[in-house]
């Protein structure tokens, strides 16, 4: 990222000023670009917005507005911004727990470069943010929508990993708001169209929770963090769950076109996209052959590439085949 940085400066600027001059700059300002990404957990966000601009979308829709997307950017701001500040709310809580992990070691609070204070203060702030944004120019449903899923992100589901397996569960609810907070800007009301579009959030998150659980489950028990691969390491339960879900991926993946939202072509996409997703979890069970070994951990990377390339091509699917079909 800095040689980026130093090739954006103008040549003829360069000859004129001490290279020395500009190296700290450049490194401060990447450092803080970086720290800035992952306090507010920028990926997380970018797979939220994925989701919520999928529900807006099909919403809009329903309502008859085909042609121009409404309030779609600003929709999708508020939910990024509440999304990016219970984000940073969650690292503040797991500095020290951040800091055990080598996965999240460099973490900017759990290294020290953010104080508590400065995370506190950007996740409220952005938080806030969000909540006015949508409040502006969405509907209080959907404020409130988002801000229970702050909440059960932060303030239950955090704590409670340190407690129980059964996080997970309770952690997938605000991980599947999304598309129902875009559904629910769209159209002022919580409809089953979109329920279903948070059921294929709700369902996805278990095989692909399971391969991240079982990839860094030692880091996960250095931590003290109850994800399956831990209390349970034997695997077995691990690959019962990821299974299970992904078996109930396939029904629900084709409940938009089942509700009339989306087309037959749709419905063949998603099956096809499930069978895939489903293969990969099939193959994820050989953990249990070598449950310690190199092999172990590509089937565990496997199925979470596949995990997360099988979200955006469902979405698209979703809202190509439904523009087909209106």
């Amino acid at each position: 990222m800095n040689s980026a940085l130093q090739a954006a400066v103008p040549a003829e600027h360069a000859a004129h000023t001490p290279a020395h001059l500009h190296a700290p700059e450049a490194g401060a300002t990447a450092t803080l670009i970086h720290d800035l990404r992952e306090l507010f957990k920028v990926k997380v966000v970018g797979l939220v917005l994925v989701t919520g601009w999928g529900g807006f979308y099909l919403g809009s829709m329903q309502s008859g507005i085909t042609s121009v997307q409404r309030g779609l950017l600003d929709t999708l701001l508020g939910i990024g911004l509440v999304s990016a500040g219970a984000g940073a709310l969650n690292e503040a809580l797991e500095r020290k727990i951040d800091a055990r992990m080598k996965r999240t070691a460099d973490r900017p609070m759990a290294a020290g470069r953010f104080s508590l204070a400065q995370g506190v203060l950007a996740g409220m702030a952005a938080l806030a943010l969000g909540a006015v944004c949508l409040a502006v120019t969405t509907n209080l449903l959907t404020v409130a929508l988002a801000l229970l899923t702050a909440f059960t992100y932060v303030a239950i589901y955090t704590p409670l990993k340190r407690v129980t397996a059964l996080a997970t569960f309770i952690g997938a609810f605000p991980g599947a708001m999304g598309p129902m907070l875009g559904w629910t800007a769209a159209r002022g009301r919580i409809e089953w169209p979109g329920v279903a579009l948070f059921a294929i959030l709700f369902v996805w998150q278990f095989p692909h929770f399971m391969a991240i659980a079982w990839l860094y489950r030692e880091d996960y028990a250095r931590a003290g963090i109850c994800m399956l691969p831990v209390v349970q390491p034997d695997g077995w339960s691990t690959v019962a769950q990821a299974l299970f879900f992904a078996v109930v991926m396939i029904p629900v993946s084709l409940a938009p076109w089942q509700l009339g939202m989306d087309s037959p072509a749709y419905a063949l996409l998603a099956a096809a996209l499930g069978l895939v997703y489903l293969g990969y979890t099939i193959r994820f069970a050989g953990i249990l052959r070598d449950r310690t070994g190199e092999e172990s951990r590509k089937l565990a990377r496997d199925l979470l590439k596949v995990s997360v390339l099988y979200l955006p091509l469902l979405f698209t699917a979703l809202m190509l085949c439904a523009i087909a079909k209106a």
